[in-house]
């Protein structure tokens, strides 16, 4: 049977495909507070504003591509079973070959009801706008998790943690929950390894390469090959 390598991403992984990240800059995202993008309560008070924030998310992501981390981590399905666990809304783990994918934040190239959870439309990179309704009728928004919501695929990775034999963690703090407990999730004899160019999060008996995230992979997959 092949080893499961369970892959914990976050934005720091597409940073280097140009897309922005809010925590590297004071807690804002493309000068916009998240409590103004990315709340319920934002939606309910300013809906175009909320809108057009997430439609230029989608152009930027329309011009994005992979950087070799995402190939690198997509060529490990040659040799291994692997899952990408991602807290990015964008396509990119998709597009640099990763077949399996589970996004715990949702994906802006989808959209749903406001107002009911189902169905999930695939919207590709065209825009949302005012009036766009479901087919029950009701004002489509983006198919995000946003601050105050459940995560309604956290206890599906919890469930693909659990089996992993190797964990390797790319591009994230560590610090949003409840993404952040996973980590928590793996078993004791599970090698777990953080990339991270700064000061990553405190994870017990984590090996840390402090690289950015393609040269971190790169070095990462020479090891493992190494280990066969």
């Amino acid at each position: 049977m092949q080893d499961h390598i369970v892959v914990l991403t976050g934005a720091g992984i597409s940073a280097e495909s140009g897309l922005s990240t809010f925590r590297d800059n004071g807690g804002l995202w493309e000068q916009h507070s998240v409590y103004d993008v990315a709340t319920p309560e934002a939606f309910e008070r300013n809906r175009e504003l909320v809108l057009r924030f997430y439609n230029e998310r989608r152009r930027q992501l329309k011009d994005a591509r992979p950087n070799q981390a995402h190939r690198l981590l997509a060529e490990l399905e040659k040799r291994y079973r692997v899952t990408i666990v991602t807290q990015n809304v964008d396509d990119l783990h998709e597009r640099g070959g990763s077949s399996n994918v589970i996004h715990l934040h949702g994906e802006l190239t989808k959209a749903r009801s406001s107002v009911y959870p189902e169905p999930v439309y695939d919207i590709g990179y065209n825009d949302i706008n005012p009036g766009d309704c479901c087919d029950r009728g009701e004002q489509l928004r983006p198919h995000i998790v946003w601050f105050g919501e459940e995560v309604p695929m956290l206890e599906k990775a919890a469930e693909v943690v659990r089996t992993a034999d190797y964990l390797l963690i790319v591009g994230t703090s560590l610090q949003v929950y409840p993404a952040a407990g996973l980590v928590y999730e793996v078993d004791m004899d599970v090698p777990i390894t953080v990339i991270d160019p700064g000061e990553p999060a405190s994870v017990s008996r984590a090996n840390v390469i402090r690289k950015g995230a393609s040269e971190g992979v790169a070095e990462w997959v020479s090891r493992l090959a190494g280990n066969r």
